[in-house]
Parts: C-alpha cells; structure tokens; sequence
C-alpha cells in the first residue's frame, strides 16, 4: 500500500508537536484524524456521482453532505491545538446534531438516522477518557429522549407516511453507519495493537537492561520477602535467580546483618524514604573468588509508589539495587590496615626518640663529665680516681658503641644486608662460653645461672658470631629482668634436624597484651615513663633477625610474675634452610628515619 504513503505522512505531519514526544498519544491522535480527513474527503468526492445517479438533491441530502465538512473543520482543530477531548466532544456534539436533524424529517426514534446515536459513545470510547466518554454518552442519551418525547407526543411525521421519496438517503445512511463502526473497530484495534507493541517495546527495554546489568535489581514485600529479582542475582548470589524467591535471599544475608537488611526494608516502606545498608550474603555458586564464602553488598531500596493510599503503608512494596562492594571493602581494610601501620611506625620512631635520648644522653654525659674533670687542671685529683674516672669514660664508651652497634644491626637486617658467614662450630662450647661471660654480671645482679646441654651436640654449620650474640642478648636479659635471687636456665638439646636452645628465667615475666609484640624494634614490655632497666629495646629484635637469617624460628612463652621462657630452633645447616634475603621498603624508610634521628640526638649530646 506503498500509495498511501504520502496519506499516512500528511496525517503525521497534521499532528500537534505536543503530542509526538510520547508514541501513544501521537497514535491517538493520527487515529482521529485519518478517519475524518480521508472519510470526509472521499464522502464529499462522491456528492457529484450520488446527483449523477438521485438528480436534484433534497435540502435535506444537501445539509448532510454539508455536514462532512465539519468532521475536517474538528481535525484542523486538534492539529493547531492539540486539545485531544475538546476535539472528541466537538465530534460528538457534531454528529449528534446531524443525526438528530436527519431524524427529525425521517421518522423520529424509528429513523434509519437513529442508529448513529448508538455510534457516538463508542467513538467517544476511542479518547481513552472517561469524562469524553460520559459527555458524549450523556450527548447521545439527551438526543434519543428528544427524538422519542416527540414521536411519542406526534410533533413528527409517522414513519409510514413518509414513503419511498429518502430511500435512497436511508440506505446511504445504514450503509455509512455500517462503515463509519467498522472505521471505529479498526482503530480501535490499530490503538490496541499500538499499545501493546509501545508496552512490549519498553518491557523488552527494561528486560535487557535488567539482564545485562551487574546491579540487581529485587522487588520486596515490606516483610523482606522478593517477588521478582532480575538474573544478574545468579553471579552475586551463585544461585538462579529462582531460588532467591520468597525469603531465599533473607536466608543467603549474614546472620549478624539480617536486623539491619530488614529494618532498611521497613523503614523504606513505612516511612516512603530511600534507604541505604551494607551487609554480606552468601555465595553458593562455583566462582573461585566467590565460592563459599560472604561478599560485601550494598542495597540501596526506596518505596515502589503503586497504591492508590499512600497513607497504607503496609500494602506499600520496596524495589532495591544491590551492587556487589567486596573490593571497595577490600580497599578500605588496606586503607585502614596501612593507617594503622603509620600510625605504629610514628608511634615506634616516637619510642625510638624517648628510649635514644636516655640511652645516649646517659652515657655522653658520664663521658662529656668525667673527661672534663680529668682536663681540669684547677682539680688536684689522685691517681686513683683519675684512674675511676677513665673507666667511667671507658664503660660510657663501650655502651655507646654497643647501642649504636645495635641499631646498625637492626637497620641492616631490616634492608637484607646483614649478611652471615657460615661455617661449622660446635654450639655446647659456645653456649658455655657465653654463659661464662656474663657469669659475673648474673653475680653482681644475684641472679644464678644453670646449664643443662645436652652431651651428644653435633656440630652445627652457622654464623657462630651471630649465634653468641643471640645467646648474650637473651641471657642478658634474663639478667636484668630477673629480681635478685632468681635463677636463669639455659638449655640445648637436638630436635630432630635442628638445635633448639632454651633460655628460661624466673623474672618479672611478660603481659598477655605485649607478647605478640616483642621482638618489635625500640618495643619495651613496659612505657618510657616507668622503666625500671636501662636498654634500647633492640635486643630482641637483633635475636629475631639473626635466628631469621639462619633460617630458624623463635618461641616466647611468659606469665606476669611467673618468668619467661625464649626458645630458637635453628637448623643445623644453616646455608640449606636460610631463606634469600628480602627487603622491606617500609622497614627501610623507617631505619633510615632512625639513624637520621640518632645522628641528631649525637649532636644535641655533643
């Protein structure tokens, strides 16, 4: 029907620009027009033949033929308004009058032009409005009650006496009234067919993009329960998305997280605002990431505004989008893990800066003093205690050294470049020497000092500096820590394929809270403020780093008051199970940021 084309595009253009920005309401209207335009047109057309073939025509076939052109007047009217009901009562208004007029000369009620008035409410019908609809009912109605008060009162002509002189005009008007409803059916079911298809367009629009989102989208009952969830639940929830039905999703929430997903919900549907949670569901499906574990969602859900009582709150629905935020959280664990880290590694320079300044300050003074007093020529000092004072200077100068020793030990282990010479030693000698070495320092404290080595020691292949050293820092604190009758335990013996050396004492012991702690560099069981033990803190670490470069591994059990027992097992080929050396850029920047600190705190003492 390609010669149409031009018809149905003069009928678009006719169309208010009000109307073509929604499909339907542009339908609605091309429906109105078409058929009056084109019917009007094609009826006045053929007024030449209907004389060709009646002759002379009647006033009466005159004014109805007349009257076509009023339908073209109302569709002029729609396209320069666009007032779609004002054109439908005009249309109403319009035939109403010319069936009553045609009625009133050919019968009243009886007359073939009557049955049009059964037209005028189903045209009206076409408006979709139901103030149309009771207009032009009400049109219709008032216009049969006048045709039927007057035949009934004989104001009009009988039927039988008007004779055969209309039957022409009357078979044209049955004939019309016939085409005219089947023009009304075909575009009410041309508006039908449009709806539907306008309807199917934007379900298949919102179908697809509830398919291929990644947000879910869920529709709840204010109780918590779904109704409809869109297929992108599967790869959040690993399960069909048939499963979540009913309470299936409440089921897969986190225990802990269930109060809150259903206060959202509620809230959302009593009080008509949008509400936001956070909670975790269970993964059920086979994804690697996600198999049997929680992952982190966010809901967003607001009130679905589909009752006619907004005040009922309780027939009110809920629709939410949940997103998957499992890496947000993951991302906000790291923020907050490496706030902490800062946070410790301030606290640990703030240590460092406290601890240094008494264990430098102490010993440059005692040297910065004495050497003075040795300069001194105005002070007539004896030999002996020029000889007191030069061991003073010597013992301030050897702690020195050691603490700063110490901190050159941890920054290098800290960084990798520590580094070991292994080579075979027997470990029973070593320990005895060691033990032998601070002998009198655990004599002067009152603390005694027992050996149980086990006879069959082999040799052991490591760094036997580093492995003395472990043994004087441990011991050594044992000593210090260690009230004044109290006994040290130092202890070797083979487990299996490694040496494990013990050393247990009977002192202060250590808290629950500061155990995992220990071994951190600068770290002190107890504040800066209540130290009771002179010591930089490093001891500890040093041991830990060296037993880590040998490949071995450290053990503390302590109770307050009870003493503390340290336990290194360290393989007995150390160059088989050392690990290659990894450094750390944290630990780095923050050695770094020590040896700066202590060569500042040198100066201010100097």
């Amino acid at each position: 029907m390609s010669f149409l084309t031009p018809v149905w595009n003069y009928v678009d253009a006719l169309v208010h620009p009000a109307a073509q920005q929604d499909a339907l309401t542009a339908a609605r209207h091309r429906a109105f027009i078409a058929p009056r335009l084109v019917g009007s047109l094609a009826a006045l057309a053929t007024f030449p033949v209907y004389i060709a073939f009646r002759g002379v025509p009647s006033v009466l076939e005159v004014g109805v033929f007349g009257w076509l052109v009023a339908p073209i007047l109302i569709a002029y009217f729609l396209s320069r308004t666009g007032r779609y009901e004002s054109a439908h009562i005009l249309s109403s208004l319009s035939l109403t009058g010319l069936v009553t007029v045609v009625a009133l000369f050919n019968g009243g009620i009886g007359s073939f032009a009557a049955i049009w008035l059964v037209v005028v409410p189903l045209e009206a019908a076409l408006s979709a409005s139901r103030r149309v609809v009771a207009m032009a009912s009400t049109i219709a109605l008032v216009a049969a009650g006048l045709l039927l008060v007057l035949s009934a009162t004989e104001h009009l002509p009988p039927l039988a006496t008007l004779g055969n002189e209309h039957g022409a005009l009357a078979a044209l008007g049955i004939v019309s009234a016939a085409l005219y409803a089947t023009g009304l059916a075909l575009g009410a079911e041309s508006l039908a067919r449009t709806s539907f298809w306008l309807l199917y367009a934007e379900e298949d629009r919102y179908r697809l993009l509830a398919r291929n989102m990644t947000d879910v989208i869920a529709r709840h009952d204010r109780n918590g329960a779904v109704l409809f969830v869109s297929p992108a639940a599967e790869s959040l929830f690993g399960v069909p998305a048939n499963e979540l039905s009913g309470h299936g999703m409440f089921d897969r929430v986190h225990v802990a997280d269930r109060p809150a997903f259903l206060t959202a919900l509620a809230d959302a549907a009593a009080k008509g605002e949008v509400r936001s949670v956070e909670f975790r569901v269970r993964h059920s499906g086979d994804a690697v990431h996600h198999a049997g574990r929680f992952v982190w969602v966010e809901m967003r859900c607001r009130p679905l505004d589909q009752v006619a009582d907004k005040s009922n709150a309780a027939e009110r629905e809920v629709v939410a989008v949940l997103r998957d935020i499992s890496d947000r959280k993951i991302n906000e664990q790291a923020i907050e893990i490496a706030r902490a880290e800062q946070e410790r590694a301030s606290a640990s320079k703030s240590r460092f800066l406290a601890t240094m300044s008494h264990e430098l300050r102490t010993p440059l003074n005692a040297i910065i003093g004495f050497s003075e007093m040795l300069t001194n020529d105005e002070l007539l000092l004896q030999p002996a205690r020029r000889l007191e004072y030069a061991k003073l200077i010597n013992e301030s100068g050897h702690h020195l050294l050691s603490v700063v020793n110490g901190i050159l030990d941890m920054s290098k282990m800290e960084t990798g470049n520590f580094e070991i010479t292994p080579e075979p030693f027997a470990p029973a000698p070593a320990t005895v020497s060691c033990c032998d070495l601070l002998a009198l320092k655990a004599r002067d404290a009152g603390v005694e000092i027992r050996t149980r080595i086990a006879p069959d020691l082999p040799e052991i292949v490591g760094d036997r500096r580093a492995f003395n050293q472990i043994l004087i820092n441990l011991i050594s604190n044992a000593i210090k820590f260690t009230p004044r009758g109290g006994r040290i335990t130092v202890s070797a013996q083979c487990e299996g394929a490694r040496l494990a050396v013990a050393v247990e004492d009977t002192g202060v012991g250590i808290g629950e809270a500061d155990l995992p702690r220990l071994g951190e560099a600068f770290f002190q069981a107890r504040a800066s403020y209540d130290r009771r033990h002179d010591g930089s803190g490093l001891g500890l670490s040093i041991v830990k780093g060296l037993v880590k470069l040998h490949g071995g591994d450290i053990d503390i059990r302590s109770r307050l008051g009870e003493g503390t027992k340290v336990t290194i097992r360290l393989p007995l080929d150390c160059e088989g199970g050392r690990p290659a050396a990894d450094p750390i850029k944290l630990v780095t920047d923050r050695a770094s940021e020590l040896a700066a600190a202590a060569k500042v705190l040198v100066k201010k003492s100097a």
